[in-house]
């Protein structure tokens, strides 16, 4: 009986494909260097700006994301007070004061990557706070200390004044001005100056005024008025007159043009079904399926906009016949859009399923509009909003969390949509009865710490003192809307019991040894493996590189917080990276010592040592698995980061070692065999 090898094969390639892998490994290593290290890149950039007006874009110059042991900060520990809540709630009171700390610290203190969690000591509440980069800490504990402030507010009706005679004269005067310089910019482009100096001389955009005024290639919705002007001009026009929009003047140039997206142009029959948000009809799905189906058979391009008026669900639907005039692929629900893009044009669809009901589409028309990429110089008009701001969205009613008793999650009876139950005291009773009968049909706002946390629409008076706040939310999104709702009821004060200031020269100067002690690390590693390996660890070299440079532009690109335990995560797994190509190249000198072909010898070196590197790498993923599942802080960080090496280790290993020692095997014979410290000839 024969029995078949389950030994794994490994597949051949012509000698066009490796080089194109090789040439691909070398692409994937310089790209790396351009998002670790984009400096130089943005200066050769700029300069070519300067000389073309091609407006190429810089890359991003954002550093990586250092935590409070490299670059300093604050530290600080708040105790929160819980004994005038009950044990029951205390967690969850303390979990909704964190999310009032974090938001506060993200948005107030401009911190992106804080560190603010709760703990347990003894039968005390803690919080800890971790502001990277934080320098004013008295700032930071004003603002952390300070309690909740939930309040409901109505929509302001109320108009702004009038400028007054003075305003109005600065205000023709600045933008008579702007006008001037306008057609300054104008003229020196007509004179010759490169259109990227006068951008960087006049524009206000400083969003592109370092790139030549480059807003790439446009759409009619993102610039209507450039985009008209560029659709009638050609490639290297400059527009003249300049262009006016709303609040702005704009010199603009032309560069290219390219097809955009596809739009397709379509009208539509909707008939929801009982249980849809918003739907008034007592039909099941399948009896509104049905009807869709008959409605089918009756449907053609010139009867459509009757059987829209006679059978359509959608509000204001028979006005317009169901026309939804123009759209892309990606404003419309997956399901609709899918139907819509793949039908001929003329043609009427099968029923056509999404969360608003059935739908049948008329396709009438499919287009490909172009784009235009252009440049422009921006020059600001003032407006009457900058001399008088326009009113407040929301106005006080005097409901805040003071009268709020509970929120908590619950479940509607009838249709089990998620909800959130409102308990007010008689105070707040009154009060909300109040604000809920004048806003009946309008929005009222609920914030935390000035910030909207939900703008529900009123749909009657609510006197009893309960209420609910309905949507399409689902469990996780309603518990965080109680639980915010409840952190600004609650009378949770902190007191601050700890803190501490970490200075920025220790964390550079921590930075510097520990960038120090990787490079050193690594370039010990390197000679170790060209010294014992020769021409397989010269090769291995390379695949170093591209193991660095990969795991540091995915640290940037993620936004990994680098601290001194997560860089000494990335230092240990170099040693995994390392120990993956030891295994191969010792496989490698036992295969050569048997009388193996280079080549073959190189392809079953790897398919031996595949086993041992794959359980290597497994085990130290689980590891990492555990330590981010259990622990916290460092100890995620150290893990998160040994994780990302690990698995680009496997990558580069497996993947770009083997590539390049395919080819580079390919030019030797013979005569080269000392290079790989086999004692047999080829």
């Amino acid at each position: 009986m024969a029995v078949k090898s389950r030994r794994p094969t490994t597949k051949t390639y012509t000698r066009p494909q490796i080089a194109w892998r090789t040439a691909g490994s070398v692409v994937l290593f310089l790209l790396c260097l351009l998002v670790v290290a984009p400096t130089y890149a943005n200066r050769g950039i700029n300069a070519v700006n300067g000389v073309t007006n091609l407006g190429i874009p810089t890359l991003p110059a954002k550093g990586f994301n250092l935590g409070l042991d490299l670059q300093g900060g604050a530290h600080l520990i708040y105790e929160a007070k819980t004994d005038t809540i009950a044990p029951g709630d205390r967690a969850s009171a303390v979990e909704g004061v964190r999310d009032v700390i974090e938001r506060r610290v993200r948005g107030g203190l401009g911190v992106a990557e804080p560190l603010v969690q709760t703990t347990k000591v003894a039968q005390a509440y803690r919080i800890i706070v971790e502001l990277p980069g934080v320098t004013n800490v008295n700032q930071a504990i004003k603002m952390i200390g300070e309690t909740p402030v939930l309040e409901f507010k109505e929509e302001n009706n109320v108009p702004p004044r009038d400028l007054t005679a003075d305003e109005k004269k600065q205000l023709a005067l600045f933008n008579a001005r702007v006008n001037v310089s306008s057609t300054k910019a104008l003229a020196e482009i007509k004179s010759g100056v490169p259109f990227a100096e006068v951008v960087a001389k006049y524009s206000e955009d400083d969003k592109t005024k370092n790139n030549g005024g480059d807003l790439g290639f446009i759409t009619p919705e993102q610039y209507p008025e450039m985009y008209a002007w560029a659709k009638a001009h050609k490639d290297g026009d400059v527009s003249n007159p300049v262009i006016k929009t709303s609040g702005s003047v704009n010199v603009v140039k032309r560069f290219a043009q390219q097809p955009g997206k596809k739009e397709v142009q379509a009208a539509h029959i909707l008939v929801c079904y009982k249980g849809v948000q918003g739907c008034a009809s007592t039909l099941t799905k399948q009896e509104v399926f049905v009807k869709v189906q008959e409605l089918k058979k009756q449907a053609t391009p010139q009867n459509f906009v009757e059987l829209v008026k006679a059978n359509s669900t959608e509000p204001g639907a028979g006005d317009r016949g169901g026309d939804l005039g123009s759209f892309k692929k990606e404003m419309m629900v997956p399901e609709f859009a899918t139907a819509a893009f793949s039908m001929a044009v003329g043609t009427i669809s099968d029923p056509v399923e999404t969360s608003f009901g059935y739908h049948l589409i008329y396709k009438k028309g499919e287009t490909t509009p172009l784009t235009y990429k252009i440049a422009r110089i921006l020059l600001k008009y003032k407006q009457t909003s900058d001399f008088v701001p326009p009113s407040e969205q929301w106005k006080v009613t005097g409901l805040s969390g003071k009268q709020l008793k509970r929120a908590e999650v619950t479940q509607d009876s009838r249709t089990g949509q998620i909800q959130v139950s409102l308990q007010f005291d008689d105070e707040g009773t009154k009060l909300f009865g109040e604000i809920t009968t004048r806003n009946a049909g309008k929005k009222v706002a609920i914030f935390l710490d000035n910030d909207p946390i939900s703008v529900p629409v009123v749909n009657e008076p609510i006197t009893s003192g309960s209420a609910v706040i309905s949507g399409t939310f689902g469990f996780a999104e309603a518990k965080l809307l109680a639980q915010r709702l409840n952190s600004g009821a609650l009378p949770v004060p902190v007191e601050l019991i700890s803190q501490e200031k970490v200075d920025a020269t220790l964390g550079a100067d921590s930075l510097a040894k520990s960038f120090k002690a990787g490079v050193v690390g690594l370039i010990i590693v390197m000679i170790f493996m060209v010294l014992y390996y020769r021409l397989p660890g010269l090769l291995s070299v390379f695949s170093l590189a591209v193991y660095a440079a990969l795991n540091l532009a995915i640290f940037k690109l993620i936004g990994v917080t680098l601290t001194l335990a997560g860089i000494a995560g990335f230092i240990l797994s170099i040693g995994m990276a390392v120990d993956a190509n030891v295994l191969v190249f010792e496989r490698l000198k036992e295969e050569l010592r048997l009388g193996k072909l280079l080549k073959s010898a190189s392809e079953e070196s790897f398919l031996r040592a595949w086993p041992s590197i794959r359980d290597g790498h497994a085990t130290g993923l689980i590891s990492c698995a555990l330590l981010i599942w259990f622990g916290s802080g460092f100890i995620q960080g150290f893990a998160t980061v040994l994780a990302i090496g690990t698995i680009v280790s496997l990558f580069t290993n497996i993947v770009i070692t083997r590539v390049v020692m395919r080819f580079v095997f390919g030019f030797f014979t013979d005569k080269a065999n000392w290079l790989f410290l086999g004692n047999k000839k080829i």
